[in-house]
C-alpha cells in the first residue's frame, strides 16, 4: 500500500506553516515534506516533528531569490559558491530533521543562453552536493518540472534527468518523479515507471491539469498506485497539490 506524505507548503494553507504539522498528523499523515524551511530555526521544526511523530522525507536546497523569480541555482554559471553555501545550509537542517532526501532545483535558463554551459555547471554542482550529502547518508534528488508552470526551467523530461544522473555517477543521486509534471510534459507514466523505478528516489502527485486533488483529472491514480505496489516501490508519495476547496475537505480521496 502506498505511503503518503503531506506537502506542508501546499496543504493546510488555512493555517500558519508551523501549525500545519499538527494538522497533518490529525488528518492521518505520518510523514511530511515542504519546499523550504529556512525562515524558521531548525530546532523549531524538529520539535514539531518530534511532538507529532512525523517523518520529514524531503525539502529543497535554498533556491536563490525566490521572490525575484529564481527557481534554483544548481545550473547557473557563476553561482557555484552560492550553491555550495546552500548545500551546507540544507544539510544543517537535514541533520536536525533526519531527512533522507534533499532536492537541488536546477534553475531558470534565460532565452538565448548557452544551455551547454548550464548543463556543465549543473553536473559539477551535483557532483559536489552528492558527495557532501553522502557523508551524512542523505540522497540528493533532481526533478524534471513542466515548462507551463515554470517557463525556462532547465530540466523538464525524465530521460534527460536520468542521463544527467548517469553522467554525475553518484550512487546517492536519484530522480524525483512528479506525476503531475511528467504527465504535462510527456505522459506515458506507467512505461516510464517500469523503465526508471530503480533510480527514482521520491514520487509526488497531483491532479492534471489543474493541480488539485489526485482523484480528479486525466490521470488514473488508482491504477498508478496499484502499479507502484506491483513494482515494489516502498518510498513515500508526496501530496504536492493545491486543494480545490480546503485541505481537509479535499482529503476524502485518501482513505479510498
Amino acid at each position: 500500500m502506498p505511503k503518503f506524505a503531506a506537502n506542508l507548503t501546499m496543504l493546510f494553507n488555512e493555517l500558519p506553516f508551523i501549525d500545519r504539522f499538527e494538522a497533518a498528523r490529525k488528518s492521518g499523515f505520518e510523514a511530511v515534506e515542504f519546499l523550504f524551511p529556512y525562515q524558521y530555526a531548525p530546532e523549531d521544526i524538529a520539535e514539531r516533528l518530534r511532538t507529532y511523530k512525523l517523518h520529514n522525507v524531503l525539502f529543497n536546497l535554498p533556491p536563490g531569490d525566490w521572490e525575484a523569480g529564481e527557481r534554483g541555482i544548481a545550473s547557473l554559471p557563476g553561482r557555484e559558491e552560492e550553491f555550495r553555501e546552500a548545500t551546507a545550509r540544507a544539510l544543517q537542517y537535514a541533520k536536525k530533521f533526519g531527512t533522507p532526501y534533499l532536492h537541488a532545483m536546477a534553475g531558470i535558463v534565460p532565452a538565448g543562453a548557452d544551455t551547454e554551459a548550464y548543463r556543465r555547471t549543473f553536473i559539477e554542482n551535483l557532483k559536489y552536493a552528492a558527495a557532501e550529502c553522502a557523508q551524512l547518508g542523505i540522497n540528493l534528488l533532481i526533478e524534471p518540472i513542466n515548462n507551463r508552470d515554470m517557463p525556462g526551467y532547465f530540466l523538464t523530461r525524465q530521460a534527460e534527468a536520468h542521463r544527467i544522473r548517469e553522467e554525475v555517477g553518484a550512487a546517492n543521486l536519484r530522480v524525483q518523479m512528479d506525476f503531475y509534471h511528467a504527465q504535462i510534459m510527456e505522459g506515458d507514466i506507467a512505461v516510464k515507471l517500469r523503465q526508471y523505478l530503480p533510480h527514482i528516489g521520491h514520487i509526488q502527485i497531483a491532479g492534471v491539469p489543474d493541480r488539485h486533488e489526485p482523484d480528479v483529472g486525466e490521470l488514473n491514480y488508482p491504477y498508478l498506485f496499484r502499479l507502484l505496489d506491483e513494482l515494489g516501490y516502498v518510498g513515500w508519495i508526496g501530496c504536492e497539490y493545491r486543494p480545490a476547496a480546503g485541505t481537509v475537505e479535499g482529503l476524502r480521496w485518501l482513505p479510498r
